[in-house]
């Protein structure tokens, strides 16, 4: 995370530095937002953006469209999701005036480790020090919200005063909606449904709250490099300010803010488990010069005990398996000691 002894922020660069990004946060010229090395596929007349599927009753047509969404993208929005706006409101709240209204020294007091890679509280470096990987423009607080062992809210923001329920009534909303997608997913497989639940086990659940404050030389950052994500499902909401992207057919796209919908992205152990059919998404955040940004990143994780391997059921003489059996613990060490560099740590388990 942080290094040992450092306590500087990027909110802190922001305010108080000179207008230019120190350099270990510049990017190498290829992984630059530039839209002329890396055309957005988004800009193109005919707009294009991740799907947005409606939960609503459970349509007979959600499988196939959940199935289309899980091949094409592995992201994709989802509306009328019982989760309500008041309460993603209030998510989006509390987090924002922790990051905005709560005093640096008191934020501070929130640390994370600096010499452990996942740990929890407030810092600005996801690796681990000894990885020279270029540094995210975002500042975060990370929560450990389940299995409940792991919940202690004493370790989270009591600014403002809310926060801490906010974020354990969000956890159990979030757990739920975690166990109805994965459900569908299993069956627009053709599985049982609770095939990939039972396959990734009892949630290991991290909340992100990240926040990345406007940079004076965005053409030179990004808010969080392209990665796709380690574990089997993630639900993020942010606000309306925009930087998400997914990336897909060689180009960016802009992944458009909508107030009332959340964004699920597929991971690593779901594109292990469904044999290379469904796809974890390749993502990005951009930043820009005007306006800080904020966004809220729910993951589901299998315990680092697990063994994943390819569904038995999704295996025949046609279609071998194509990635290694891993255990989970170690595929997150290697993630965060090579860093992310799109899907290159999926990629690595290919047979």
């Amino acid at each position: 995370m942080e290094f040992t002894g450092e306590h500087i922020r990027v909110q802190s660069l922001a305010r108080y530095g000179k207008g230019q990004v120190p350099p270990q946060y510049i990017q190498p010229p290829e992984y630059r937002p530039n839209e002329l090395l890396y055309p957005s596929i988004s800009t193109t007349a005919a707009e294009t953006s991740i799907p947005t599927i409606d939960l609503s009753g459970y349509k007979t047509d959600v499988h196939a469209e959940l199935g289309r969404a899980c091949r094409e993208w592995g992201a994709f929005n989802v509306i009328n999701h019982n989760i309500s706006t008041q309460l993603l409101d209030d998510v989006r709240r509390v987090g924002l005036s922790f990051f905005e209204d709560c005093p640096m020294p008191q934020k501070l007091t929130y640390s994370c480790d600096p010499n452990s890679f996942a740990s929890e509280g407030y810092g600005s470096r996801m690796l681990v020090s000894s990885n020279d990987t270029v540094l995210d423009w975002r500042d975060y607080f990370d929560h450990h919200t389940l299995p409940l062992f792991r919940r202690n809210p004493s370790r989270w923001p009591s600014f403002p005063p809310n926060y801490r329920e906010v974020i354990t009534e969000y956890s159990d909303q979030m757990k739920a909606l975690a166990q109805i997608l994965l459900r569908l997913i299993s069956e627009s497989l053709g599985l049982s449904p609770f095939w990939i639940e039972e396959a990734v086990g009892e949630f290991y659940q991290n909340i992100t709250v990240s926040y990345y404050p406007p940079c004076p030389q965005p053409e030179l950052t990004l808010g969080l490099q392209a990665h796709s994500d380690m574990g089997a499902i993630t639900f993020l909401i942010q606000d309306d300010v925009g930087g998400l992207q997914v990336h897909k057919d060689g180009g960016w796209v802009n992944v458009h803010p909508l107030s009332d919908a959340i964004v699920v992205i597929l991971a690593d152990q779901t594109e292990i488990i469904t044999n290379g059919l469904y796809r974890s998404a390749q993502h990005r955040a951009i930043t820009n010069v005007g306006k800080a940004r904020l966004s809220v990143a729910t993951f589901h994780d299998p315990a680092k005990t697990r063994t994943i391997s390819p569904a038995s059921e999704l295996i025949s003489e046609s279609s071998p398996p194509r990635y290694c059996q891993v255990t989970y613990g170690n595929y997150v060490s290697s993630w965060y000691t090579k860093g992310p560099d799109g899907k290159r740590n999926i990629d690595g388990l290919l047979l």
